[in-house]
């Protein structure tokens, strides 16, 4: 795998540690398939993440919402060794985190059929939504006019 060297970004960039951090992480990730995991838009802000989870109960999943990820982690608990002919469902114990966008959050979860469906949803705070600046039909000259008497 071919690997990038950052450090002449670092010098002339402020702001981007997080994407950085993101893309560095992905070069290193030793990527595990496991559970296998779908990401779907639903909507225009509104996306699903489907992890298919067979032979898990919701009581042996957990998961967690952070500032910029979703962590979803399993494990079952030991159970009495049976001998197996063959193996071909997974129990073993894992731990998935997806990376979230700003303002992106989680909504909800559900386990239904062998699949956790997590909901997220992107809400921009009104603050950071464009707007539409009014103009006012003032004569250019009396802008300056007004800020003079301002100061």
């Amino acid at each position: 795998m071919r690997t990038y060297d950052f450090s002449p970004l670092w010098r002339s960039t402020i702001g981007f540690d997080r994407l950085f951090d993101l893309v560095e992480s992905a070069q290193r990730a030793n990527e595990d398939n496991y559970p296998p995991y779908n990401i779907e838009r639903v909507g225009e802000d509104r996306y699903q993440i489907s992890l298919a989870l067979a032979g898990f109960s919701p009581a042996e999943i957990s998961v967690t919402a952070e500032q910029n990820a979703v962590i979803v982690e399993g494990s079952k608990p030991d159970e009495a060794k049976c001998e197996y002919l063959y193996r071909g469902i997974s129990a073993r114990p894992f731990k998935r985190q997806f990376n979230l966008a700003d303002y992106v959050q989680v909504r909800g979860a559900a386990f239904e059929d062998g699949l956790l469906k997590i909901e997220l949803i992107r809400e921009i705070p009104e603050a950071m939504k464009p707007r539409r600046i009014a103009i006012s039909g003032a004569p250019a000259g009396s802008l300056h006019q007004l800020e003079g008497k301002a100061a």
